[in-house]
């Protein structure tokens, strides 16, 4: 029995209690719906709860454990003879001639965690049919293994359905029974509803903690090849280093100065170019524009927002960059075929829609109370706009404009296509500049060793980002809860 067929069939055991708990209710008012502590749909919820949530957890419970769990018995119901045999085929003889004589007495025990791993993907994949993917001399050794893996899996299966069943059945009995006009149903269900909430909140603050921990961890390995000082103040950015002492570049440059400039800048030019056209768009869609024009350029303007960034990407090489070098060339000027200018506009036009959709929002909340204070006292809607609405809507502008800046740091697509790879210390926008995020996704783009500087530099420049966003929000916040003290 699958476990999906399992949540399948839970899903629609917790639908049958919400209309059994829900006629049950209806049923023990006498037809008095008054007489109910708690409308008859708080009744159906709570048994709907109780016939579904025990067993989906218990689901999940187990979805935790399988895998090591019967990874584990297969691997000690494996004999010497097999582990052995798989051994002399797939390692290497400096491998097997340090394991084999423990594989004698300990069998898969005498394997290291790769090793481990290794045999458990020739096993699974034989278990799954796909004999082909398995060498040829050890698909016999490893056919017991892989009968015994799929006969745990079956019977685990159908154990797991079997105890969910139990508790599904026991769910709906007992809730049938406590179903009666005094009882506080909604009570019940709303306590669940608080702490399935309180449960999500743990598991949001846990994954940013284990994000920030994983991002410390691979970046304190990373300082150990390289200084902190010469990472964040390194003019250089090499990464690109030599498996032998003896070939050319053997020792990298970790600068990250040029990455850091490289984002800034481009930042800067996506910026200059949405915040403007976002913020005056959102002014004259939601204080000048007509009924009819604001219902129709709206969502056009929001279709900005749903087009791929690759998109971008060949909408800047092919068009915009080269009206910016043939421009540059006209005007006498040593402009690169990827620039930043060329990438921070196109980003600017990609970022367009999240400050004008966000901006144009914020301004409608405003209250119309304060614009008819403003006219009662003869200003113009120019006036009311500049000295009412906008100093209002500031905490919601900056932070529709922090969304915006964290978006353009973000970016990868169109930077690669329009602004290049080339780490150049320079804040000419005419020239080919690279961004973070591109040198993250470059190093750890394909098979990676992840004992090397230069894989895991790509940590250290995700841990610095990490905490220039959050300086960002900081700011932010504190602009926000200034201008909302003054406003409310």
């Amino acid at each position: 029995m699958s476990i999906q067929l399992t949540v399948a069939i839970l899903l629609l055991l917790s639908a049958i209690g919400f209309w059994m708990g829900r006629s049950r209710a209806v049923a023990v008012s006498g037809g008095r719906i008054a007489s109910l502590h708690s409308v008859p749909g708080y009744y159906g919820a709570f048994a709907a709860i109780w016939a579904g949530l025990p067993a989906l957890l218990l689901v999940l419970f187990w979805l935790v454990l399988q895998a090591p769990v019967i990874e584990t018995l297969v691997l000690n119901g494996m004999s010497p003879e097999s582990v052995l045999t798989w051994a002399r085929a797939a390692l290497a003889p400096t491998e097997l001639e340090r394991v084999s004589g423990p594989i004698a007495v300990q069998a898969a025990d005498a394997l290291g965690e790769t090793q481990r791993q290794l045999l458990l993907i020739n096993i699974r994949n034989l278990a799954a049919g796909q004999e082909a993917y398995v060498n040829p001399a050890v698909v016999e050794a490893l056919r017991p293994a892989a009968a015994h893996y799929d006969d745990l899996q079956r019977i685990a299966g159908w154990s797991v359905f079997a105890v969910c069943m139990a508790l599904a059945a026991g769910g709906l009995m007992l809730t049938r029974r406590l179903i009666a006009p005094r009882f506080r149903a909604r009570n019940n269900v709303e306590r669940v509803v608080v702490w399935a909430l309180v449960v999500c909140s743990i598991i949001a603050i846990l994954t940013t903690v284990g994000i920030v921990l994983s991002l410390l961890y691979e970046s304190v390995r990373f300082f150990a090849y390289v200084p902190v000082t010469d990472f964040l103040f390194g003019l250089h950015w090499s990464p690109q280093t030599a498996i032998r002492a003896d070939q050319v570049g053997s020792s990298g440059a970790f600068g990250a100065i040029p990455l850091f400039t490289g984002t800034l800048l481009i930042s800067a030019v996506a910026m200059a170019v949405a915040l403007p056209v976002g913020l005056l768009s959102a002014i004259y869609l939601a204080e000048y524009a007509p009924r009819r024009v604001r219902s129709t350029v709206k969502p056009v303007l929001e279709i900005l927002a749903g087009i791929p960034t690759v998109v971008y990407g060949f909408f800047a090489i092919l068009t915009v960059a080269p009206v910016i070098r043939n421009l540059g060339v006209d005007l006498g000027l040593d402009v690169s075929s990827n620039s930043a200018l060329a990438a921070g506009v196109v980003m600017g036009i990609m970022i367009v829609p999240f400050i004008s959709s966000l901006s144009d929002d914020v301004i409608n909340a405003v209250p119309q109370s304060l614009r008819d204070g403003s006219y009662g006292l003869g200003a113009t809607r120019s006036e009311t706009i500049r000295q009412v609405i906008l100093p209002a809507a500031l905490p919601g502008i900056v932070g529709a404009f922090l969304l915006a800046v964290s978006r353009a740091i973000g970016e990868t697509m169109i930077v690669v296509m329009a602004a290049g790879m080339a780490a150049n210390l320079t804040v000419n926008p005419l020239a080919a500049v690279t961004t973070v995020t591109v040198q993250i996704a470059a190093l750890l783009t394909g098979d990676q060793e992840f004992e090397s500087a230069k894989t895991l530099s790509a940590f250290a420049l995700g841990l610095v980002l990490f905490f220039v966003t959050l300086v960002l929000n900081v700011v932010a916040l504190r602009v926000v809860q200034k201008y909302r003290e003054k406003y409310d």
